[in-house]
C-alpha cells in the first residue's frame, strides 16, 4: 500500500513539474501574440473578368511620369497595363501575367494593382495566398506603401513594408523587408525564408505580416520567420505615422532581380487566391 501511494505521489509530482517546465518554455520562446480575428477587408476573387474597381485601381505605364525616366525607380523593363492579357480574374483567382512583347516602346508587359484611396489603414494582419511564377528577371511582390497622395511626404519617408518579394530565379526563397529614411533600397531591413521542401512556383503559400505600433512580424504559412522592431532600423520608425495601402504587382527586370535572359520562359503568371486584412 505504501509503495503504491508513494508511486502515485511521485508520478503526480513528475506531471506537475513537467507541466510547469513546459509552460515556462512556451512563454519564454513565443513572442507576445496579438489575436487578429476581425476580418475588415478582403478580395476572394470569386468573380470573373476585370478586377473589382471598387477595391483596386491600376498603375499604368513605365513610371516615367513619376520618376522622370522609365523603370518605376528600379530600372524595371515592363509597361504596366490593365488589359486582360496581363490581368484577369478567372477560376476563382487573380492572374497577373508578364509577357514578352513590344508594347508602347517596352519589350515586356505586366500589371500592378493597388488600394490607394479605397482602402488604407495602419496595423493589422495582412495576408495573401499566392502561387508565384518562375524565371530569371521575374519580380512579383505583395507589399504596402504609405499614403503618398498629398505629395509633400515622399518615399522613403512614407514607409514601405514588403510582405513578400521574390526573385524568379530563386524559386525556394522569399524576402520580407521594410524601407524608411536611412534604411531604404539596398540598406532595407530584411530577412529571407527558404523552403526546405517544394518551390514557390509549384504550389500556393500564404504570405502574411502582423503589424503593431512596435513590431512587424513576417510569416509563411503561419511560420514566423522575421520580426522587425524600432530597434532594428537605422533611422526613424515611420510605420505609426501614416496609413498604408496594398499593392500586388509583377515587375520584369530591375535592380533586385536583373534582366530576363534566354532561359526565362514567357508568359509567366502570378496567381492570387485571396487577399485579406484582419484587425484585433
Amino acid at each position: 500500500m505504501f509503495k503504491l501511494v508513494s508511486k502515485s505521489i511521485s508520478t503526480l509530482l513528475l506531471l506537475v513539474t513537467a507541466t510547469i517546465l513546459f509552460s515556462g518554455c512556451v512563454n519564454d520562446s513565443e513572442p507576445d501574440e496579438e489575436t487578429y480575428t476581425n476580418l475588415i477587408w478582403q478580395d476572394e476573387f470569386n468573380y470573373q473578368g476585370s478586377v473589382d474597381t471598387d477595391l483596386w485601381s491600376f498603375d499604368i505605364g513605365t513610371g516615367e511620369e513619376i520618376f522622370g525616366q522609365p523603370g518605376w525607380g528600379n530600372n524595371e523593363l515592363q509597361y504596366y497595363t490593365d488589359r486582360s492579357e496581363n490581368i484577369i480574374v478567372e477560376d476563382g483567382m487573380l492572374k497577373i501575367t508578364a509577357r514578352e512583347e513590344s508594347f508602347q516602346g517596352s519589350n515586356y508587359t505586366s500589371a500592378k494593382i493597388l488600394t490607394r484611396g479605397s482602402f488604407e489603414r495602419t496595423y493589422g494582419r495582412y495576408e495573401a495566398r499566392i502561387q508565384l511564377p518562375f524565371g530569371q528577371g521575374i519580380w512579383p511582390a505583395f507589399w504596402l506603401l504609405g499614403d503618398d497622395s498629398g505629395g509633400t511626404v515622399i518615399w522613403p519617408q512614407i514607409g514601405e513594408i514588403d510582405i513578400m518579394e521574390y526573385r524568379g530565379q530563386q524559386p525556394t526563397i522569399i524576402h520580407g523587408s521594410v524601407h524608411g529614411p536611412g534604411y531604404s533600397a539596398g540598406q532595407a531591413v530584411t530577412d529571407t525564408y527558404r523552403l526546405s521542401d517544394g518551390r514557390f512556383d509549384s504550389d500556393f503559400y500564404i504570405f502574411a505580416i502582423e503589424w503593431g505600433p512596435d513590431f512587424i512580424r513576417y510569416y509563411v504559412d503561419d511560420v514566423l520567420y522575421n520580426e522587425i522592431t524600432p530597434a532594428d532600423v537605422n533611422g526613424e520608425w515611420v510605420f505609426n505615422d501614416n496609413t498604408f495601402y496594398i499593392i500586388l504587382n509583377m515587375a520584369v527586370g530591375g535592380t533586385f532581380v536583373g534582366s530576363p535572359n534566354s532561359s526565362t520562359p514567357f508568359p509567366q503568371t502570378m496567381m492570387v487566391d485571396y487577399v485579406r486584412v484582419y484587425a484585433e
